[in-house]
């Protein structure tokens, strides 16, 4: 862990943090329904910046501070591990976006095609610039395997098991095997399985503590996010 480029990567977050908040908060609504656009008690309007309180009725809009901490935290772990590489961007990109993902599935089990959708180009063309500036175009073809591979995945345990994942959950498995291509193969096997085995080992949490039932709807996207966190930063490194 370079600590140079964890702190580059923690004062880049701060920021990125709450440049996140105007999407969280208009997209934090259930599917189907129109982007929020007003304050949830007065229905006072809320401006393009969103506040961390409403300005008419003083209501919190936001937990202050904890996208911009999450973010920070999030960009300072990646900058640590791959300061200085090409790809640190995308996985800059990725990792600002998973925050803001993570935070509207928890809070209405919902990832919304309006930003899962458009990172996919995003974030292929950023992995080939990286895969130009360092003569790495078979982890470009990697990555773009792992994409397909677990999002082809996904889609056959949907399918098998309706209800269980939705189509949030079979993109951002698209986006994560992106990624995790690029540093491997054991690395997108990894992440793949750290997610199902966190959301599995949080389930019985709250199953035991009897804060959800067996029909309880637990969102997965953060398991997710948070398994192929976990991959990327014990990669032993890209694989030729």
């Amino acid at each position: 862990m370079n600590l140079a480029w964890a702190l580059a990567g923690a004062l880049a977050g701060l920021p990125a943090g709450t440049i996140l908040r105007d999407p969280v908060f208009r997209l934090s609504v259930p599917r189907g329904s129109p982007d929020r656009a007003a304050c949830p008690r007065c229905a006072a309007p809320v401006g393009g910046w969103v506040a961390v309180r409403c300005r008419h009725c003083g209501r919190s809009l936001h937990r202050a501070g904890v996208l911009e901490v999450c973010t920070a935290g999030v960009l300072a772990l990646l900058f640590g591990r791959f300061g200085g590489r090409p790809e640190m961007l995308a996985f800059a990109f990725f990792g600002t976006l998973a925050v803001a993902l993570a935070a509207i599935d928890i809070a209405v089990q919902r990832l919304p095609d309006r930003l899962t959708l458009p990172a996919f180009p995003v974030l292929t063309g950023l992995l080939a610039v990286a895969a130009a500036a360092g003569d790495q175009g078979g982890a470009l073809l990697r990555a773009v395997l792992g994409g397909a591979a677990l999002t082809g995945g996904f889609l056959l345990l949907a399918l098998l098991r309706p209800g269980q994942l939705g189509g949030g959950d079979i993109k951002l498995a698209g986006l994560a095997g992106l990624i995790l291509g690029w540093l491997g193969w054991p690395t997108l096997i990894a992440g793949a399985v750290l997610g199902f085995l966190l959301s599995a080992l949080v389930s019985l949490g709250l199953l035991a503590a009897r804060r959800v039932t067996l029909h309880s709807a637990i969102s997965f996207g953060p398991f997710l996010l948070a398994g192929a966190l976990l991959a990327m930063l014990a990669s032993r490194g890209l694989i030729a």
